[in-house]
């Protein structure tokens, strides 16, 4: 609160006040003079500061996408496409397999095959070969392992089963198979159901687990045939 100046030799008390009013007046015209003009600055500076970062943005969602586009394209250029690929090996024992596909890309990051429609064959000899088809798949050069799914069916020259299963693991270094997602089968023994599974010498041996709802156990070891 401002006081009231004492008043002086010869001032009417009236007048001092008046005077005193008068100043306040002035200094609180000043103060809205300067706050209005602040105000006017805002008014004018937000609009274009609003332009300034729409358009910010707007340039950086262009430019990543623009990026983006740039980056897959380059990625797309490094790929390896083949039509019907065809890769042979042989397993630790001499045996030899055989992965196939309707076609394949390598990603140039990892070094794994996209496989579309891949068919394996794993041979035991003469007739035993052990077939197996799905609708996709990775082929891992590297450790010479082999995921197909989904779709997957196997044809099991040794023990005569047919397996569905959602997927297959083949190690190609030893020849086994092996998959935890479930399985479905027939063959000369009847039907099975169960959990997971896993053919070993290239079927020469097939083991099937299983919990919850396919709580079951079993080996199957087909009786060995000249072929």
């Amino acid at each position: 609160m401002t006081d009231t100046p004492p008043p002086q030799s010869g001032i009417d008390p009236a007048e001092a006040r008046r005077l005193a009013d008068e100043q306040r007046l002035a200094e609180a015209a000043a103060k809205w003079r300067v706050r209005s003009k602040r105000v006017q600055l805002y008014r004018r500076l937000l609009p274009i500061l609003i332009v300034v970062l729409a358009g910010g943005a707007l340039t950086w969602t262009v430019f990543r996408t623009v990026m983006s586009g740039v980056e897959r394209k380059a990625a797309q250029s490094r790929e390896v496409r083949l039509d019907n690929p065809m890769f042979h090996g042989q397993d630790a024992a001499g045996r030899s397999f055989m992965i196939g596909a309707q076609g394949a890309v390598r990603d140039p990051a990892t070094g794994h095959f996209r496989l579309n429609g891949p068919a394996l064959r794993l041979n035991l000899g003469g007739r035993k070969v052990t077939e197996m088809t799905a609708d996709a798949g990775i082929y891992d050069e590297a450790k010479r392992t082999v995921t197909i799914g989904p779709n997957v069916k196997i044809s099991d020259g040794g023990t005569g089963f047919t397996l569905t299963t959602p997927e297959a693991v083949v190690d190609t270094a030893t020849g086994i198979v092996t998959g935890s997602k479930g399985v479905e089968g027939a063959g000369p023994l009847g039907t099975i159901s169960a959990s997971s599974y896993a053919i070993y010498d290239q079927g020469e041996r097939v083991t099937f687990s299983g919990s919850g709802d396919n709580k079951m156990r079993g080996v199957v070891n087909p009786v060995r045939s000249g072929g």
